[in-house]
C-alpha cells in the first residue's frame, strides 16, 4: 500500500502541473489514493482524499454524474468503517439519489447502494429498515444478475444475518441455505465463502 500510494501521489503531481485545477482526472487520483487509505484503515486520510476528489467532481462533473455518487458511495463506506453510521447513511442516500437519476432503474450499482443502506441499519440494530433495504438491494440483483451469481448469495446471508440478530432463527437458516446453494454452484468447492456458509449454518444451529 505505501508503494501504492508513493505511485498515485507521482501521477498526482504530474497532473497538477499538466492539468487544469479541476480536471476529472485529478479527482480520480485523489479518489486512487482514498481507496489505498481505506485499505490501510487510514480513515481520516482516506476521508480528506475522498472529499477532496467530491470537491473536484462537484466543480468538474454535470450535477448527477455518476461519479459524484461513486465519491458520495466511498465516503460512506469510510464513516461507516469509523462507526459514523449516521454520516454513512447520509452519503449513500446521496450516492442513491444521483444513481436513481443517472442510472437504469435495474441497475447493480442500485442494489449495492440499497445494500450499503441496510448494512448500515443493520449495524445501527434497525433491523426492519435493513431488511427493507436488502429487500430492494435482491429485487434489482434477480433482475440484472444470473440466477446463480455470487452477489445473489451474498444477498441472502445479509438477510441470514439480520433474522440471526433478530432471533428469528428459521427464517435465519432458510436464508443462509440459498446462500449456500448457490455458492455451491458459483464457486469452487475450497472458495473460503462456503466455509462462511457452513459456519454461519452451524451457528444458527447452535
Amino acid at each position: 500500500y505505501n508503494e501504492a500510494v508513493k505511485f498515485h501521489e507521482k501521477s498526482l503531481n504530474i497532473e497538477e502541473k499538466t492539468l487544469s485545477p479541476n480536471h476529472p482526472d485529478l479527482a480520480g487520483s485523489y479518489n486512487n489514493i482514498g481507496n489505498v487509505y481505506d485499505n490501510m484503515g487510514e480513515y481520516s486520510k482516506a476521508l480528506s482524499s475522498y472529499e477532496r476528489s467530491l470537491e473536484i467532481r462537484k466543480i468538474a462533473l454535470p450535477q448527477n454524474h455518476p461519479d459524484l455518487a461513486s465519491s458520495y458511495n466511498n465516503i460512506g463506506l469510510v464513516y461507516s468503517d469509523m462507526g459514523e453510521y449516521s454520516k454513512a447513511l447520509s452519503s449513500y442516500e446521496r450516492s442513491l439519489e444521483i444513481e436513481k437519476i443517472a442510472l437504469p432503474p435495474n441497475h447493480p450499482d442500485l442494489a449495492s447502494s440499497y445494500n450499503n443502506i441496510g448494512n448500515v441499519y443493520d449495524k445501527m440494530g434497525e433491523y426492519s429498515k435493513a431488511l427493507s433495504s436488502y429487500e430492494r438491494s435482491l429485487e434489482i440483483q434477480k433482475i440484472a444478475l444470473p440466477p446463480n451469481h455470487p452477489g445473489l448469495a451474498s444477498s441472502y446471508n445479509n438477510f441470514g444475518m439480520v433474522y440471526a440478530n433478530m432471533g428469528e432463527y428459521s427464517k435465519a437458516l432458510s436464508s443462509f441455505e440459498r446462500s449456500f446453494e448457490i455458492r455451491k454452484i458459483a464457486l469452487p468447492p475450497n472458495h473460503p465463502d462456503l466455509a462462511t456458509s457452513y459456519n454461519t449454518i452451524g451457528v444458527v444451529y447452535a
